[in-house]
């Protein structure tokens, strides 16, 4: 069997609503043009052929509170994830569960909508981006997020977020050619969980579950750059005092990478499943293809010529998400 955990779907009610709110959605026709994205009929047919194969599913960008107004956002987000249980409670032979989005504009609407969709709606996590409306997610008001999910011991869906707003050059008025996507994404993601581990969030939260995308976005492949480079943190840095923070830390620095789990959402048989295999372990990878952006036969294919042992392979396509979601998936 295979558990594809990072897959996307917007149900069409959402679109629709998205799309009553003007010009600030103009992403929306991009995603009508996906018709696996919101269509299931079409998501089916695109599943088919790959035999015992389910999803687990989630909104794609934007985070809605780069949109919306607070109840806006709540709004929405009520939307969205009651018809995504609904979804999977109408198909649980194609889908295994669904990931709760959240309107982060404040706390109190985040926890709130957080038990609504764990206890009544029956997420089997949340989704949370890289950053929130450009700010960084080790600020230490969302603390009580990350022990709320803690608490339920369910995972948190990390998804990179960045624009063409934040530019590669200063002298242009934006990111061009795509770059703010391409190699963007994946640096979001290093960062956002380096970031993470220097605030002590898994010193304070030992037990939380985070899944990054694209699996780890840049760590696996500049591992030692960043061993070395973080060993001596602080030395570039004269107006700053970085002394204390690794003497905080419980742990090696490096150890706390090997505390989150990957997916091999790397649109396809990538070299750097290879890398992200061996810096993760067969127990903190899992299946996930960013479907239907990303392939799921090539993805498959490409863990196949991994060799790997069958209990690792098993822990890959399915094990690893049944350990995270805390039940069997069949």
């Amino acid at each position: 069997m295979i558990v594809d955990i990072y897959t996307h779907f917007m149900p069409p009610q959402l679109l629709k609503k998205m799309e009553s709110l003007g010009p600030r959605f103009a992403m929306v026709k991009r995603m009508l043009a996906v018709q696996p994205l919101h269509n299931l009929d079409a998501r089916f047919r695109a599943m088919d052929g790959f035999g015992e194969y389910r999803q687990i599913i989630s909104l794609s960008n934007p985070p809605f509170e780069m949109l919306t107004t607070p109840d806006e956002g709540r709004d929405l987000f009520r939307l969205s994830n009651d018809a995504l249980a609904e979804i999977v409670r109408r198909h649980p032979d194609r889908f295994a569960g669904f990931v709760a989005g959240l309107p982060m504009h404040n706390m109190d609407l985040n926890l709130e909508e957080i038990e609504r969709a764990i206890e009544t709606l029956g997420a089997c996590g949340i989704q949370i981006f890289t950053n929130v409306h450009g700010g960084p997610i080790d600020d230490p008001s969302l603390d009580p997020l990350f022990a709320r999910m803690e608490k339920y011991d369910l995972p948190i869906w990390l998804h990179p977020a960045r624009t063409a707003a934040l530019t590669d050059y200063k002298t242009e008025p934006q990111s061009r050619f795509e770059m703010w996507w391409c190699f963007g994404w994946p640096y979001e993601t290093a960062v956002a969980v380096s970031r993470l581990i220097l605030s002590g969030l898994f010193d304070r939260h030992p037990r939380l579950k985070l899944i990054t995308h694209h699996m780890g976005g840049m760590i696996p492949y500049f591992d030692k750059r960043i061993e070395g480079g973080m060993a001596v943190l602080g030395t570039r840095t004269p107006n700053e005092d970085y002394s204390h923070i690794l003497p905080s830390l419980k742990r090696p620095f490096m150890d706390y990478y090997h505390m989150v789990y990957a997916d091999t959402a790397l649109f396809g048989a990538s070299r750097g499943l290879i890398c992200g295999m061996e810096f993760f372990g067969a127990d903190h990878v899992a299946f996930g293809t960013d479907a239907p952006m990303g392939p799921v036969a090539a993805t498959r294919d490409g863990i196949a010529r991994l060799n790997l042992e069958k209990s690792q392979l098993e822990a890959v396509l399915h094990g690893n998400a049944e350990k995270l979601i805390n039940r069997p998936i069949t």
